[in-house]
């Protein structure tokens, strides 16, 4: 399908059978580079308990691993043309499931692709959550809407990150306030990783969303990675 990364139905990771699905909250894991869908699964049995949570794998081939775009040689933040791909793929999956809500949680690359999903749909998620990730530059087909809606997101990052570039920081740290209501956590010391703290935030968060009412967004029909972006 042209423009469009398509998810391989196959390879996700479910913590309900089938069954099991229709009509609870659904919690999608997005996995960093060069990883695989079994990465943040073991995230699912510190989630909550009504979510049923799918753990997707990116659809290009990457290193050991699986990537939601591919890499260039410097680096640099012109990757909105594979992350749009990979949003469109996502979200013609998410057309095939009957969630009562959807939030996303993505670690590095698939950080950046959870608030990537956002600026393509906002209306079809309720949270997002970001764990060492960034923001890609450029314009997104839906980024007014997504400053009108202006849904909950967490970003969370260490200061002794070394694998996304300072000037990915500096872009999410000016992008996010405009466009999301942000919860922005820095942990001293921490590496490109997800410590327990964070982990303990991101619950905390959870449960905020879930007290504020925040997980009637319908997404209807509508991954931790390795040590670099």
């Amino acid at each position: 399908m042209s423009g469009m990364q398509l998810i391989d139905p196959s390879a996700i990771m479910w913590s309900a059978p089938e069954a099991d699905r229709a009509g609870r909250p659904l919690i999608v894991l997005l996995h960093g580079y060069g990883s695989n869908e079994g990465d943040l699964f073991g995230l699912a049995p510190y989630l909550p308990l009504d979510a049923v949570i799918a753990s997707l794998r990116a659809p290009r081939a990457a290193g050991p691993g699986f990537a939601w775009y591919d890499l260039d040689p410097e680096l640099n933040a012109s990757r909105i043309d594979g992350g749009d791909s990979a949003a469109r793929g996502i979200l013609h999956w998410l057309d095939t499931q009957n969630p009562s809500s959807v939030g996303v949680i993505g670690f590095s690359q698939g950080g950046a692709m959870a608030v990537h999903l956002m600026r393509h749909a906002p209306e079809r998620f309720a949270w997002a959550v970001s764990l060492a990730g960034f923001v890609l530059d450029g314009d997104a087909p839906a980024d007014a809407r997504l400053a009108a809606r202006r849904p909950p997101v967490f970003w969370g990052r260490g200061t002794a990150d070394e694998v996304i570039p300072p000037r990915f920081v500096e872009h999410a740290q000016r992008w996010l306030p405009k466009h999301v209501e942000l919860t922005e956590r820095i942990y001293e010391g921490l590496g490109h990783a997800v410590s327990e703290s964070e982990l303990n935030d991101v619950l905390a968060f959870l449960r905020q969303q879930s007290d504020a009412g925040a997980g009637h967004a319908t997404g209807g029909a509508g991954g931790t990675g390795d040590a670099r972006d």
